[in-house]
């Protein structure tokens, strides 16, 4: 299986991505091309609500495809400030453009020390292999 791999992201080993925002210190999160053709058509997006509280490598959401029901693993601790509704109206955006069509923004409460968990684009590639 080939997939992309977006060199201006950071991955977790769940296979999500992280974009920081630099404007305003916010980080949008998504899942990878690996992930999203494992999946196969997404049917569903299941988010947690403006105001949650993600905790760094917990479940945050799920997503229906037609294969299975999968959790989404959070890369970054922080506040769910922005669900992208466009995901959730139309989740096969993910099948389309999974690194354009992220799941939520969040206001990250650590952001230094949970990036410095996360893959970058080459160590994400080899761990994919």
């Amino acid at each position: 299986m080939s997939y992309e791999i977006d060199k201006s992201v950071k991955y977790f080993k769940e296979h999500q991505w992280v974009r920081v925002k630099e404007e305003d210190g916010s980080v949008l999160i998504g899942i990878s091309d690996f992930a999203q053709k494992s999946l196969k058509d997404i049917v569903m997006v299941e988010p947690p609500e403006v105001g949650d509280t993600l905790t760094f490598g917990e479940v945050f959401a799920s997503i229906e495809s037609v294969k299975a029901v999968s959790d989404v693993y959070s890369p970054i601790s922080g506040e769910v400030i922005e669900i992208n509704e466009d995901v959730e109206d139309e989740p096969e955006k993910i099948n389309e453009d999974p690194y354009g069509s992220w799941i939520v923004r969040v206001k990250p409460s650590d952001l230094q020390t949970d990036l410095g968990k996360l893959m970058s684009p080459e160590e994400y590639e080899n761990f994919c292999k």
